[in-house]
């Protein structure tokens, strides 16, 4: 008979895994997460999840949270979607998020704007320098004709059908879903546009978001659509998150530029009339 046969059998048995762990999965409550960056009080963490590779997450960040996206092994690929939490119909612009900062590689102090002309993030630490604003996720047709499958529950899922079950949890369609930034990944257009893959920087590099405004990200690791290699290779991603303070107008960044102080008066204008 199955342990899970009855109604008491089944409680006992699911009664049986508490204590159990898993190498991809969040740490409750995030302050036990087994490493901290150096100068971040534990206290402060709001979010420490290891994410499989493949798998997805999704977390609501308040104002001023920094979030860190670590490659654990060196072949995580972080798809990443910003929403404003507040106004979810306000989300990434991929094209503005290029083109306000004239600058279509990312990188330290790049802003990532709405399609409100806001800045949602500014990505204020990088040692991995490999990653695309260009070619966006996966998506199941793609998966399909390269691996024969890419359901969210197969074994080599593509980004967007993760991105649906991401988007679900918090009340959105696909229909809201933009194109994606790739972090951990690189890709350059070559003189003759076309778009070549640059790898990875390896095991460890991590990126630093700060949230300019109350967030909902979404974030899918599976490997990006580029990736040369023709088995499905992705490892796992390390997030955290922890509380802080949103760029303020004496930060060097507000005023890097004309285009980027705009938008972060933009940002703040806004902020201001809604609290």
């Amino acid at each position: 008979m199955s342990t899970t046969a009855t109604t008491h059998a089944a409680r006992e048995h699911a009664r049986a895994q508490a204590g159990q762990t898993a190498a991809a999965r969040p740490v409750l409550p995030a302050r036990d997460a087994p490493i901290v960056p150096e100068g971040v009080d534990r206290e402060a963490l709001t979010w420490a999840e290891t994410v499989a590779g493949p798998g997805y997450t999704a977390k609501v960040l308040s104002r001023g949270t920094t979030l860190r996206l670590t490659d654990v092994d060196g072949d995580a690929c972080a798809h990443v979607l910003l929403f404003r939490s507040d106004a979810p119909w306000e989300r990434l612009n991929v094209a503005d998020t290029v083109k306000i900062p004239w600058q279509a590689y990312l990188g330290a102090a790049h802003p990532l704007l709405s399609d409100q002309g806001r800045v949602l993030a500014t990505l204020v630490s990088d040692t991995s320098a490999h990653h695309d604003a260009l070619c966006g996720t996966t998506s199941l047709a793609a998966c399909v004709a390269r691996w024969g499958e890419g359901a969210a529950q197969s074994p080599t899922p593509a980004g967007r059908e993760l991105f649906k079950l991401a988007a679900a949890k918090h009340g959105l369609e696909p229909r809201d879903l933009p194109p994606s930034l790739s972090f951990f990944r690189g890709m350059r257009v070559s003189e003759d546009g076309l778009v070549a893959p640059t790898g990875a920087a390896g095991p460890g590099a991590h990126v630093e978001l700060r949230a300019e405004l109350p967030l909902i990200v979404l974030i899918a690791n599976v490997p990006h659509p580029l990736d040369p290699r023709e088995e499905y290779v992705v490892s796992p991603l390390e997030v955290l998150a922890w509380r802080g303070a949103a760029t303020a107008p004496a930060d060097p960044q507000w005023t890097a530029s004309p285009e980027l102080e705009r938008a972060y008066l933009n940002t703040t204008d806004d902020w201001e009339a809604r609290s």
